[in-house]
């Protein structure tokens, strides 16, 4: 008997996959607005009604891309903080140093969704997904400034994520790779200033997250 193919749900996923790898690369590199959809159909070489039934529309495609790009940054940030840090303290500028990373990226073009929501008209997906994003980003400050002790953790939050933002920035368009050093300074006073001395040693074996 001749061997089978991949079943049609197997096919359907390969064909999503490299609809929105494609997306991505030339999203990212491009623009979400300068790009096509038919650039982004032949570079992933699919049928144009495959990515009718996958996404429903470019929108939807964007959306995806969008979302993709947060969980992987999402992830990749978890994950380096959880094996290189053992404190919150600690993880409120390591997070700096993890957003670092990127930086060196031959590719690194910035946020993507700073570049996306430039582009985008409001109240469509970009604004959605970008607000999932930033709503993450100032959660994940937010809750490290807490249970670091800060008195004031929000406030601390917005300041950090300015930080963060500036550093991206200056990384992409001052073409500086060392910006995390330089926002992982600034960050270093503005949470010496934030957080009273032992605050994050107290919180930390109050709510068991120190290690040893």
């Amino acid at each position: 008997m001749a061997a089978k193919g991949p079943a049609p749900r197997q096919r359907s996923a390969a064909a999503r996959a490299r609809l929105l790898a494609a997306a991505s690369e030339l999203f990212y590199a491009e623009g979400v607005q300068s790009v096509g959809i038919d650039r982004v159909i032949e570079h992933a070489r699919v049928a144009k009604a495959t990515l009718y039934s996958a996404f429903g529309s470019k929108e939807g495609l964007v959306r995806a891309y969008l979302r993709a790009r947060h969980a992987a940054t999402a992830q990749r940030m978890s994950a380096e903080l959880e094996a290189r840090y053992a404190t919150a303290r600690e993880r409120l500028v390591g997070v700096f140093e993890v957003q670092g990373l990127s930086f060196t990226d031959p590719g690194f073009r910035g946020c993507a969704f700073v570049g996306a929501k430039a582009e985008a008209p409001p109240g469509g997906a970009v604004d959605e997904v970008a607000g999932e994003y930033r709503a993450w980003l100032h959660g994940l400050f937010a809750g490290l400034a807490h249970e670091a002790g800060a008195t004031d953790p929000k406030g601390l939050a917005r300041q950090l994520v300015l930080v963060y933002d500036g550093a991206g920035i200056s990384a992409w368009m001052d073409r500086e790779p060392g910006a995390d050093a330089a926002a992982r300074t600034v960050a270093a006073a503005l949470i010496s200033a934030a957080i009273p001395d032992g605050a994050a040693a107290d919180n930390s074996v109050a709510d068991g997250s120190g290690r040893g």
